[in-house]
């Protein structure tokens, strides 16, 4: 965090460089912004809060943004209303707001071009004959950012924007079994956890041990849990450098495929996630 009463002079951080004035990275940031007027000091406020995992109180805010204690709790009042900020009672703080975090997979979602994520996408289809689609984690939720259904009669139609819980389908709990730790115990004790079916894993014990299971192997897996006589398997989508950026999923019914048999298409899945993460890093090297 910034130090106020330094003046941005000399504080310690992540990266510990200073650039020719004599600021660091982080501190000339904040000044960069905070010259842009609101807009750059609404920026400087979401940077700070989306850099933190827990909630950011109100003096964390002030600390690593420079701003006066007024200011600070105006441009904060103002997110709040947009939805880019939400209260999060239980902490007494801030976190990202729903507008926010639809506003960061609507870019994450565009980052990578969409012809060539929905012709990967399309490719893997091809191959496996079965619906496939790609999804982020959200909270407690997948979002589809984008789907290519079977061309089969009893097609499983989810739109892309849809939102299905992470506890019992195959892109939630991979990308859960991702989370460190202590914030994935925390989410799973927090999250609503329905049965969907009788096979939804509801208990969070049982949940983090099958979590573990999938961290291990890099497979999720939905064995009817979501929805009766449907399954699912998912890989992540993960760059060179450990980013990862979703999950590709097969879906189909049990009556045309069995789990075992769907397993054998992970090796085809794999190669389409690098296919993707790849996309992902040509796009942001631009």
């Amino acid at each position: 965090m910034i130090d106020k009463t330094k003046k941005f002079s000399v504080v310690e951080t992540s990266s510990g460089r200073e650039s020719e004035s004599g600021l660091t990275a982080d501190a000339e940031r904040y000044e960069q912004l905070a010259g842009l007027g609101v807009t750059g000091k609404a920026f400087s406020v979401l940077e700070v809060v989306s850099q933190n995992p827990q909630a950011t109180k109100m003096a964390e805010i002030i600390h690593g943004t420079g701003m006066t204690k007024p200011t600070a709790h105006r441009v904060v009042n103002m997110l709040l209303d947009m939805g880019f900020l939400e209260r999060d009672d239980l902490d007494n703080g801030f976190i990202e707001g729903t507008g926010l975090v639809d506003l960061a997979h609507r870019t994450l979602a565009a980052a990578a071009p969409r012809s060539l994520r929905h012709s990967i996408l399309e490719g893997i289809s091809s191959q496996v004959g079965e619906t496939v689609n790609y999804g982020v984690l959200s909270g407690s939720e997948v979002i589809y950012l984008d789907r290519v259904e079977a061309k089969w009669p009893l097609g499983l139609r989810f739109n892309a924007g849809s939102r299905v819980p992470a506890h019992c389908t195959a892109i939630g709990k991979l990308l859960l079994s991702r989370m460190p730790d202590s914030d994935l115990r925390a989410l799973i004790e927090s999250m609503p956890r329905p049965a969907y079916t009788t096979n939804t894993i509801t208990d969070v014990e049982p949940l983090l041990s099958v979590l573990e299971n999938i961290r291990r192997d890099g497979i999720g897996a939905d064995d009817q849990e979501f929805m009766h006589g449907v399954i699912c398997v998912s890989v992540p989508v993960v760059d060179e450098d450990g980013r990862c950026f979703g999950g590709i999923a097969i879906s189909a019914p049990e009556a045309r495929m069995t789990l075992r048999q769907m397993l054998t298409h992970v090796p085809q899945m794999r190669k389409a996630a690098e296919n993707l993460a790849a996309a992902y890093r040509r796009s942001s090297s631009r």
